[in-house]
């Protein structure tokens, strides 16, 4: 195992992360695949995880990950807790509210987190989160009195993460990409702002849909190029375990068209690597209906053919009748969005006559 430093927290950190969605148990249903193993069993699975030289473990409050914080408490138990290093998360913006979270985190994993996120930061709370008051401030009050080692944000969105990046109250910052999705990975490595930063990367498996069109292999190694300090690969099995830490895996560089090819073998994907520059005048979040549509196709049907269904046929006429067409000017992969738009109308219309 490869380790890399944490920003400037002075941390030293694994190359690959253990995500723990895959090990909670009970029923959380907005969350991908994950295996239900007993206490046990789940804190054998992180030994081994330790055991091949994993020291990062990231979890999140128990609304959120079910037991899975409880476990990872079991297991720091069970290891020189100065071996290793745990981030939690709470998607609550209000600094009141973060804070209870963090003390209950605290009591649920008896032990204080390394570092804490506030996570699921998008544009319509990021204001709260960042303000007076907020929960970065009750973050880094909490870093103040010792009960957390470090802030963090943690978000699906570029403009904020580069908001993050530029506050000095944050620590660590925590996004998504992966081989497909990489256009935010390219804007950090670009960016300047975000050199004095620890960054945590998930969404490497892009929730387990991108194993079977690649390799494990390949889905770790066409990321290591990128600047990050640790990247976190949910894991709920020994088997899983094992192919992720057992052996240092080799960087390479995979091209994006060569990604759109593989997938080309099973389903026409649409070409987009989440960039997230594509602005629409009606505020449609463009990347991320091309995501849903990707993950549909990729075997996610019902989460994503039921988040499409949400507000999709009101974007759809807005974008048919739009005159201005930012996006496409915006758009670095030369996408013809209209088209790409009325490709995702025909999936939904199908869905709903079969």
């Amino acid at each position: 195992m490869r380790y890399r430093e944490l920003g400037k927290t002075g941390l030293k950190v694994s190359e690959l992360g253990f995500g723990t969605i895959p090990i909670l148990s009970g029923h959380v249903p907005v969350l991908p695949e994950y295996f239900s193993p007993d206490t046990d069993t789940a804190v054998a699975i992180m030994r081994k995880a330790f055991d091949y030289g994993c020291n990062f473990f990231d979890t999140a409050i128990t609304e959120e990950y079910g037991d899975a914080e409880y476990k990872l408490g079991r297991f720091t138990e069970t290891v020189d807790r100065s071996r290793i290093v745990i981030s939690d998360k709470a998607r609550f913006y209000g600094g009141g509210d973060i804070y209870r979270e963090v003390l209950r985190s605290i009591d649920n994993l008896g032990t204080k987190p390394d570092i804490y996120f506030v996570h699921q930061v998008d544009e319509s709370n990021a204001d709260e989160v960042f303000g007076k008051g907020g929960a970065l401030d009750a973050l880094y009050d909490l870093k103040r009195e010792g009960k957390i080692g470090y802030t963090g944000i943690a978000s699906h969105y570029y403009d904020v993460l580069y908001r993050g990046a530029l506050d000095s109250r944050v620590d660590v910052l925590q996004g998504s990409g992966n081989i497909l999705e990489r256009g935010m990975l390219d804007r950090i490595r670009d960016e300047a702002a975000f050199n004095g930063k620890g960054f945590i990367l998930n969404k490497v498996y892009a929730a387990g849909l991108l194993i079977g069109p690649f390799s494990t292999d390949e889905l770790i190694g066409g990321i290591l190029e990128y600047p990050f300090s640790c990247a976190l690969l949910g894991i709920g099995t020994f088997e899983q375990a094992e192919a992720a830490f057992a052996s240092e895996h080799k960087e390479m560089h995979f091209p994006f068209e060569d990604v759109i090819k593989r997938l080309k073998i099973n389903f026409e994907p649409i070409a987009c690597d989440r960039c997230e520059r594509c602005v629409c005048p009606y505020g449609h979040e463009i990347h991320t209906s091309f995501r849903q549509y990707n993950y549909y196709n990729l075997g996610k049907e019902f989460w994503a053919i039921n988040k499409l269904k949400m507000d999709f046929e009101e974007n759809y006429k807005h974008c048919r009748s739009c005159e201005g067409q930012k996006c496409m000017t915006d758009c670095r992969r030369n996408l013809y969005i209209p088209e790409e738009m009325e490709k995702i109308h025909r999936l939904i219309i199908s869905y709903g006559s079969n």
